[in-house]
């Protein structure tokens, strides 16, 4: 079993899709703001040492939290996309975790993950160098036209839904994205960043109700499954 491990929460982000003046991850979700479901949900696990939550420059919400499960909460300004954001949180972490520690990025419109998954994910990607929760994609795929018509349907043997944390040395992420960055690519989450570099890796069976709060329904239904997921 790995030490405990530091998760950098990107946070920087306003969630267009759900509408309103308030960012995403201060809506209310079960009477409390979403974000703190998720970091009371990764503090709370015994392989979590601390948190770094990237805010945006105009955040006026954050409730100044300092410590969860008596572990610290930290927090720094993040950039324009969530990859700037992530590797804002990196460089910030405190000098106690090198660039060979592992660290989790976590989404914090996430608040169902699951202790069990992350432990998985803890143990079997740290044996591969690096990984992310995800799950075998199920359903059948359509590639639509611009007509909004069905034109074809794609295979779905070896497709994943990539979930979060993801789980990658500091300093490889780090590199990985500014490389990312410099070439002028938005990666949409650590592994793609990571691949672009030429690593694989490890996709880790996590459970499906891990889902992103993306659009106002999801509210009701990350209030269902919240107590049902610990």
């Amino acid at each position: 079993m790995s030490g405990p491990l530091w998760c950098v929460v990107p946070a920087a982000g306003r969630g267009t899709r759900v509408g309103g003046d308030i960012p995403k991850q201060y809506l209310p979700l079960a009477g409390r703001p979403l974000i703190l479901h998720t970091l009371e949900r990764l503090a709370a696990h015994p392989q979590v040492a601390g948190l770094m939550v990237v805010l945006g420059s105009a955040d006026d919400q954050w409730p100044g939290t300092t410590t969860l499960s008596g572990k610290p909460v930290l927090t720094c300004l993040g950039g324009t996309e969530r990859c700037d954001s992530v590797l804002a949180g990196l460089r910030a972490l405190p000098p106690e975790v090198t660039d060979e520690a592992f660290v989790l990025v976590h989404d914090a419109a996430r608040p169902c993950v699951r202790e069990r998954d992350i432990a998985r994910l803890i143990e079997l990607g740290i044996l591969a160098g690096g990984g992310l929760l995800g799950a075998p994609l199920r359903d059948t795929l359509k590639r639509a036209g611009g007509d909004g018509r069905s034109h074809e349907t794609e295979p779905r043997d070896h497709r994943w839904r990539a979930f979060t944390p993801q789980m990658f040395r500091r300093g490889e992420l780090s590199a990985a994205l500014l490389a990312a960055s410099l070439a002028g690519v938005t990666v949409s989450d650590e592994a793609m960043a990571m691949e672009r570099a030429g690593f694989a890796p490890l996709l880790v069976e996590g459970a499906e109700d891990n889902i992103k709060v993306t659009t106002a329904t999801d509210f009701a239904l990350a209030e269902f499954l919240l107590p049902r997921t610990k």
